[in-house]
């Protein structure tokens, strides 16, 4: 058998290279169920390879869930260059090339297959009951939301609950989704009730994935699992969901969990300034940013500090390698940070970067039409008319180039003591010295978290599962804005969409309201630059609607792995003739 590799991981954990299994996975290292994991440190040290899966995605961002997530949505457009047909693909509900997404797919299965040995080997390992316990409700939570980013990408998939190199035929959206509910109300009672803030992912970030899961489930596949029933437009979520192990999971249980969240976590929300939650406004760039300056603001990550609101985020190092460890900077800073290469004092205190998902001028609009005070819309958006000297157009290739950016996603730049600029922040905080690839890597050096879980959303969630204003005053009081006095479900989506404006939300949520299509279609006609000329997003392959009707907003399964699936697998709707395929801008 040979040796177990370890690697430095992100942040606070370390990383473990273990076997896979997935459609066309290599068993890069043999094991055996026989003498591992054996003991409690080598099911803890299984666990941290579950966790390594997180920053292996990042190695390839744009086929990631989370980015898709983004640029699929109403918020915002594809962006790039000319080029870069992938993000104009996802933005408009298209495919480019064969296997556009594929490496998502391999490694979220090697991520699932790793918590399964985890979850299997748990039973003979004698040890602490609370210890492993609390191992297993840990590796359910991850298994749980690998199989929810899968199952929001792409639909029903095979569903691997044990390591095995057996082909498994997709089933139901019933059977998938009541394992990934049951994979997360375990978790939740298994894991002890304490706040964590040491990497790991605890009983309360279990709570929240079960509420973001079931309000998915419930109201994507209420009406049944038909294309019909996906994109019809009648929304009456289910109120009970019948569970793998024979259980029954109701609205009412979730309320329980969530309730236990929002009174007994220990997580908070940051109440002196909303635009704390950011890194815009670190140490060495907040009074350097005409918005910003003057003004106490402080960011809650300066130094290492433990951010109050966050649940669940992806940690990053100094130690990320082109060629080998690149999951270890946030990819998705780079990807989201302004195009054309220009010199940081024309886009401070933004960094560059890719130019995907310019904001959608429509989200603007309707942003200061609805809620014209709400300071959250300038401390998300970055119209670039206020910086001073951006040069609209970039390197003269950018598509659906709008005046605007998100501000929570991109790379923070900073000015150092000799006047220069640094392209991240993170060179100043976290000392120059260590970096892999130098410490002026711009493409490298975006090190700080990608927050997937915020207090916030629970208490949204809260409000919406209740229907009750409670929640979403908590989070208007934050940001000065006066209470709404009765709930209503339109309140309840615009503060969504507000709260977590670019935090990876959006989509999932227009399609469980099934309002997708009209909100996508709202997209079209919008005011946006190409090759730094005016022009108007258009419509291609039919337009947003006619794509997303035709799909559910579900992706094309890489066609590598359909060929690999001996018959298991057949593509979804919507991707099977030329209608689907992205040509040009």
């Amino acid at each position: 058998m040979k040796k177990i590799k370890y690697f430095l991981g992100a942040a606070l954990m370390t990383t473990v290279g273990l076997a896979s299994c997935t459609l066309d996975a290599v068993n890069y290292t043999e094991m055996t169920s026989e003498n591992y994991p054996a003991t409690t440190d080598d099911l803890n040290q299984a666990l941290v390879g579950v966790y390594q899966n997180l920053n292996k995605v990042n190695a390839n961002p744009q086929m990631s869930f989370f980015y898709i997530s983004m640029l699929a949505s109403d918020d915002n457009l594809g962006g790039g260059g000319a080029n870069d047909k992938l993000m104009q693909a996802v933005d408009l509900l298209c495919n480019y090339q064969q296997d556009m997404t594929r490496q998502f797919w391999i490694d979220r299965y090697e991520g699932i297959d790793r918590a399964n040995r985890v979850i299997n080997a748990i039973p003979n390992v004698e040890g602490d009951e609370a210890t492993l316990n609390s191992i297993e409700g840990e590796a359910k939570f991850m298994r749980a939301f690998f199989y929810y980013e899968l199952c929001s990408q792409y639909g029903v998939v095979p569903l691997y609950l044990a390591p095995t190199s057996d082909l498994i035929a997709p089933t139901t959206a019933a059977a998938t989704w009541g394992q990934i509910l049951q994979d997360l109300r375990d978790a939740s009672d298994l894991m002890p009730a304490e706040r964590r803030t040491n990497g790991h992912v605890d009983k309360y970030a279990a709570e929240a994935m079960l509420g973001r899961a079931w309000l998915f489930y419930t109201g994507m596949y209420c009406n049944g699992e038909t294309l019909a029933d996906l994109t019809s437009t009648n929304y009456n979520p289910l109120t009970s969901v019948d569970l793998p192990d024979g259980t029954t999971l109701t609205k009412q249980d979730v309320i329980g969990y969530i309730d236990d969240c929002v009174a007994n976590s220990g997580y908070s929300l940051v109440e002196s300034d909303y635009r704390n939650l950011w890194a815009y406004t670190n140490r060495f760039t907040v009074e350097d940013y005409e918005y910003t300056a003057g003004q106490g603001l402080k960011w809650v990550e300066d130094d290492n500090a433990v951010n109050p609101e966050s649940m669940f985020a992806i940690k990053f190092n100094k130690l990320a390698d082109w060629q080998t460890t690149i999951g270890y900077a946030n990819g998705y800073a780079l990807h989201f940070g302004m195009r054309g290469g220009q010199a940081y004092e024309n886009t401070f205190p933004f960094g560059q970067g890719w130019g995907a998902g310019p904001v959608a001028p429509n989200l603007v609009t309707d942003w200061e039409a609805a809620e014209p005070s709400d300071m959250r819309r300038d401390a998300s958006i970055q119209d670039v008319n206020e910086l001073q000297a951006y040069t609209r157009g970039g390197w003269a290739d950018f598509i659906q180039e709008t005046d605007y950016y998100n501000k929570k996603q991109s790379p923070i730049t900073a000015i150092k003591d000799d006047g220069t600029y640094t392209c991240c922040f993170e060179n100043l905080m976290y000392g120059t010295d260590g970096w892999t690839q130098g410490s002026e890597n711009f493409q490298l050096n975006s090190i700080h978290d990608l927050v997937l879980i915020r207090f916030a959303d629970v208490l949204l969630m809260q409000s919406e599962l209740k229907e009750d204003v409670s929640g979403i005053n908590r989070v208007r009081a934050r940001v000065g804005l006066q209470p709404i006095a009765a709930y209503s479900l339109e309140a309840l989506q615009n503060e969504r969409r507000w709260e977590l404006a670019f935090e990876g939300v959006r989509w999932n949520d227009i399609r469980r309201w099934h309002i997708a299509a009209a909100a996508l279609d709202r997209q079209l006609n919008q005011p946006v630059y190409e090759l730094g000329l005016p022009s108007v997003n258009d419509a291609h392959n039919g337009g947003y609607s006619a794509r997303y009707n035709a799909t559910a907003g579900f992706f094309k399964i890489p066609e590598g792995e359909i060929s690999l699936s001996n018959g298991t697998l057949t593509q979804n709707a919507g991707w099977t003739d030329a209608s689907s395929e992205y040509g040009t801008w």
